[in-house]
């Protein structure tokens, strides 16, 4: 996962976004998570976009089970996240509310995140 991203690194629906500093694996679950504490700030006042979506399978082996076998049987899906990347997208909503929903989901995701406004 070297390098930094190059495609996703400019806000192109809304109006504020959620930019990831750190590289890395983000599951759905956080994803979700992370969407559910931004619309329930903003009190489903503005529009969310999800930028990222979670198409690589991680498979997983039992525990105490001994080398060969096979491959395990999956277990969740992740998203490959570079920095630059920009993963959530808001308007409809004042800067300030925007910026204390981004940090809310910026808690619930694995890597480090900056929020960014769109240059005009």
């Amino acid at each position: 996962m070297g390098g930094v991203a190059t495609r996703g690194t400019a806000i192109n629906f809304g109006q504020y976004g959620l930019k990831a500093l750190g590289r890395g694996w983000i599951s759905a679950r956080e994803i979700e998570a992370a969407r559910r504490a931004m619309t329930r700030y903003i009190k489903r006042d503005g529009e969310v976009w999800i930028r990222i979506f979670p198409d690589k399978p991680v498979t997983t082996q039992p525990a105490e089970t001994g080398m060969g076998g096979g491959k395990g049987t999956l277990d969740h899906f992740v998203v490959v996240v570079k920095p630059g990347q920009i993963m959530f997208e808001m308007s409809g909503v004042s800067e300030e509310i925007a910026r204390e929903a981004m940090r809310l989901a910026g808690h619930k995701i694995s890597v480090r995140t900056r929020f960014a406004v769109r240059d005009e």
